[in-house]
């Protein structure tokens, strides 16, 4: 009873559209139900593409061109945060190129000394202040900062240590400094690095202050002392930043599908370390936990939400199939990452990315960082994930400063990684970034409407008219295409995921509500990142 469908392939040998069979499904997968087309398919409106920079990517190891674009801005709208490699291989020849090439923060491990951030021993002279702004400045608190000394609360690496750990001691006590409120109260000393501390006071002057210490993990016995310690942790830093401060932490999260797009992720609830209240245990009161936090929850101090993924070497594999519903699959886990968290909070979403393979033992090739996102993923990567409505991007590298063309190390452990890994993906990023932004940076004003998994789109020629989430796409073997309405305007980005450099892909995109009759064509040539825009009529 099946197989009119054609698969991915013959459809795109044959030029054609994808074909539905007659039980109504797509791959063999029940299928929501599609809108059938009264009538017929009106006049089609033709996208305006967005113009390709052309570059050679480099082949130099340990460098990346900043130069592949030109100038261009992020909207005020949006935030786009840099810690990663190579600042310094173009800071001395320009300051704020960064600031020109779509960047619009920097990780305080990324700040010059002496002009950005104060790092000479002593204090700053009275006069010197920083060059950045505090919607420049960010800060990464790593899970070493609470694990050294002076502070040594080991509860940082091992969570199993909360019913230890103390909240706060009296200032006069010889162990006051090993306590959560010490060690996060200290923080406010950050003023003194940018030479503007308010009159009087001391408060954390970063525009954006990060957590970074993934210990959320805990056992069943030990949920509540953790909880308790979050909340209190998270309290204590916000309580002692400026008004403009947005606080965020790369776990909890809402929810975390760990780079898979299920369709289980889309029935989750919240994670429970993001919203459990905290409350008094047998010994918090005598460990110094306040009153004052008892029913609060880590997400109530939270500004920002950071749902994301890293992905692993097989997400960049295009030799091997993407289409289960447990299968690993680069966009499906960027966009649906973002789609369900939208559904769980209100909170501003800014994802870490990482243009790298993250490490794990159990994946092929993943044992080490050395795996760059194919150009593709690389430029896809800074256009979809706007597409989702999230407010910005922590973009993050294991590596800093980069030296070109050094030997291969003779370490076998060393070979692939820093210095001695090719960096075009930054450059592929980058212009992903120039195509949205450049062109279109007057579209993210505030006004736009993000469509989401409400994008309609058809893949029989547009007898039948279906709205998928990104699982749904990605089981269903589909294109990619997500769209952004703002006026009159509409913007659409879409790709074939994986499709091969011979493959051809037709889908049809439409925008039916307020008043529009919108109806486009999209001819997809490989795996190529589309990006269009057209003007909608009444």
């Amino acid at each position: 009873m099946k197989i009119l469908l054609l698969s991915t392939a013959l459809a795109s040998l044959a030029g054609g559209f994808f074909v539905l069979d007659k039980a109504g499904m797509i791959g063999g997968l029940p299928d929501p139900v599609g809108v059938k087309l009264q009538g017929q398919l009106p006049p089609l409106t033709p996208l305006q593409p967005t113009p390709r920079a052309f570059f050679r990517p480099t082949t130099r190891k340990g460098y990346w061109n900043i130069d592949v674009v030109g100038d261009f801005q992020l909207p005020p709208t949006k935030t786009l945060i840099f810690s990663a490699a190579g600042r310094n291989l173009h800071v001395d020849q320009s300051w704020d190129k960064l600031f020109r090439r779509g960047f619009s923060a920097i990780d305080q491990t990324r700040m010059v000394g002496g002009s950005e951030v104060w790092r000479e021993p002593g204090m700053p002279p009275a006069n010197w202040r920083s060059r950045l702004k505090p919607s420049q400045r960010s800060l990464t608190i790593y899970r070493n900062y609470y694990i050294d000394e002076p502070f040594a609360l080991a509860w940082s690496r091992d969570s199993e240590l909360a019913r230890q750990t103390w909240y706060r001691r009296p200032p006069s006590h010889p162990q006051a400094r090993k306590t959560m409120y010490q060690a996060s109260y200290e923080l406010c000393g950050q003023c003194v690095n940018y030479g503007d501390c308010p009159p009087g006071t001391l408060k954390n002057t970063n525009g954006f202050i990060f957590f970074d210490l993934e210990n959320d993990g805990t056992s069943a016995g030990n949920q509540q002392e953790h909880a308790n310690m979050y909340v209190y942790m998270a309290k204590t830093v916000k309580e002692n930043t400026m008004p403009y401060t947005q606080i965020g932490s790369i776990t909890p999260v809402p929810h975390n599908s760990f780079g898979y797009s299920r369709t289980s992720d889309y029935t989750a609830g919240p994670e429970w370390l993001w919203t459990k209240p905290a409350q008094h245990t047998a010994t918090s009161r005598q460990r110094g936990m306040p009153d004052d936090i008892v029913g609060k929850s880590f997400s109530d101090y939270m500004d920002i939400a950071m749902p994301g993924t890293y992905y692993l070497y097989p997400d960049f594999d295009y030799t091997i199939p993407h289409h289960a519903d447990d299968a690993r699959h680069w966009l499906a886990s960027l966009v649906g990452e973002q789609e369900v968290n939208m559904a769980l909070t209100n909170k501003r979403r800014v994802a870490w990315q990482w243009l790298f393979n993250t490490q794990s033992s159990e994946f092929a090739n993943s044992a080490k960082a050395s795996n760059a996102a194919p150009p593709a993923i690389a430029e896809g990567m800074s256009i979809f994930y706007w597409f989702t409505g999230a407010y910005g991007v922590l973009f993050w590298d294991d590596h800093n400063r980069l030296t070109p063309s050094q030997p291969v190390p003779r370490d076998p452990a060393l070979q692939g990684l820093g210095d001695d890994r090719n960096y075009a993906c930054y450059e592929h990023y980058l212009h992903g970034l120039w195509r949205l932004f450049k062109h279109h940076g007057d579209l993210f004003n505030g006004r736009e409407k993000y469509l989401n998994q409400n994008t309609e789109c058809s893949f029989d020629g547009g007898q039948t008219w279906y709205k998928y989430n990104a699982n749904q796409l990605k089981t269903k073997s589909l294109p990619f295409v997500r769209a952004i309405v703002n006026g009159d305007q509409i913007l659409v980005s879409a790709t074939m995921p994986y499709a091969q450099a011979n493959q051809s892909t037709r889908v049809l995109v439409r925008y039916v509500e307020n008043g529009y009759r919108f109806y486009s064509q999209i001819q997809l040539r490989g795996d190529e990142i589309y990006l269009g825009r057209a003007t909608m009529s009444r």
